[in-house]
């Protein structure tokens, strides 16, 4: 019992889990997510054989008081309704695959038909199962699409043996898309060659706590941006169906009627989304969803930044070129060159002190909701300057983070 819960516990830290050790070929076989997935279902032969152990005890002689088997049976039992439940709620959820997407740095874009009665809040995510890659194996994600949309939309990044898979099995059905489409490849339509999927959820997260705000910093790291996105399409429905029941009342230049919105339940009036990502060709995977935005927001509410931390920061006379271009063409054709959407992009990486200032100095005597998620590595950073100026101002900023 003692060597396979060493081997499972060995295999589940991040050194092999995510293969950031460098292995031989052969042994890098043994590693990652299914490695670490598969080797936890040994804990199967642990109770097994921890109920064998207890089960031959010599000092006592009726089985009711060999007590073994009751601090298994309800963990085993926990477990078995766990996996029920999934089975069961997987099965009356069926989805039909509406489009696929491959976009550069790796990301699978998936829309699928949204199931009867499957209702969520935007921040939330769901269980993804693939039988093409695996039958047992189910993996979170977070949803894209906003609760009002007639699909549900995850964007998946590939990160490890599965995501890879994943993203092969759905890139065999794809073909280069057409003019004016984006992505490296697209499938879209009724292709009875789609792998099957299945989905569990949703599920709980802390983003989805961003309507107890009027005001709302929201900040992405890479493919972090995931929920933030499904928050900002949520904000631009809420506003047009406000502005469908109180017409002339609506949201102008951040300003709203409070009542209204209170009897509505949705607070927020304002929102600064932040995305950093290192490469140019990330701004790809929501340009359709960021000129979407860019046209609705009449009323300037939302406050978009992109952020490509791999260019020299502005002011440089490194990226001097680029950033005067990068302005004549936004001058022009009202599209970034960098990104190829409507929202003018920044370089290096923002400073985050001058954006807590700002929206302070824009907002006093107000609740803020920042709500960060990415890479542990910035998380420090935020929370601690959400305190400072929680402290130093009358703002108050209310931290809240996911990391993966």
């Amino acid at each position: 019992m003692v060597v396979l819960m060493a081997i499972a516990f060995t295999l589940a830290t991040p050194w092999f889990r995510r293969n950031k050790l460098n292995l031989p070929k052969f042994l890098k076989k043994l590693t990652g997510f299914n490695a670490f997935w598969y080797s936890h279902h040994l804990f199967i032969i642990v109770y097994t054989l921890l109920i064998v152990h207890g089960y031959y005890l010599y000092l006592t002689k009726t089985w009711y008081q060999k007590t073994t088997w009751m601090y298994v049976a309800v963990p085993v039992i926990l477990y078995t309704c766990e996996r029920l439940t999934r089975a069961f709620r997987s099965s009356i959820k069926a989805v039909k695959i509406l489009k696929v997407a491959v976009y550069p740095g790796n990301v699978l874009s998936l829309h699928m038909s949204k199931p009867q009665g499957f209702k969520y809040k935007s921040g939330q995510y769901m269980f993804v199962n693939c039988s093409a890659v695996s039958q047992f194996e189910w993996h979170p994600f977070s949803i894209t699409s906003a609760p009002g949309d007639d699909y549900v939309s995850v964007h998946i990044r590939t990160l490890g043996d599965w995501t890879r898979q994943l993203k092969t099995v759905f890139s065999e059905v794809c073909q280069p898309p057409a003019a004016g489409k984006s992505g490296l490849l697209r499938a879209e339509g009724d292709n009875t060659s789609f792998p099957k999927i299945l989905i569990d959820g949703p599920y709980g997260a802390p983003a989805q706590d961003y309507k107890k705000y009027d005001v709302v910093l929201l900040v992405g790291l890479g493919i972090g941006a995931t929920p933030m996105i499904s928050i900002v399409k949520d904000i631009i429905n809420n506003m047009r169906m406000e502005d469908d029941s109180f017409p002339g009342s609506g949201l102008e230049n951040g300003n709203y009627n409070n009542n209204n919105n209170k009897s509505k339940g949705f607070k927020t009036r304002k929102a600064y989304f932040y995305w950093v990502t290192r490469e140019q060709g990330s701004f790809e995977w929501f340009k359709g969803i960021m000129n979407e935005v860019a046209e609705m927001d009449e009323k300037r509410v939302i406050e978009l930044h992109n952020y490509c931390t791999s260019v020299y920061e502005e002011g440089d006379a490194r990226s001097a070129l680029i950033t005067m271009l990068q302005s004549l063409h936004h001058a022009k054709n009202g599209v970034d060159v960098v990104s190829g959407t409507r929202v003018k992009s920044h370089f290096a990486k923002p400073n985050w002190r001058q954006v807590y200032k700002k929206i302070a100095l824009h907002h006093p005597d107000t609740k803020i909701g920042v709500f960060y998620c990415g890479a542990p590595a910035l998380t420090k950073e935020l929370r601690q300057l959400a305190s400072d100026f929680s402290h130093k101002t009358s703002t108050k900023f209310e931290f809240h983070k996911e990391n993966f």
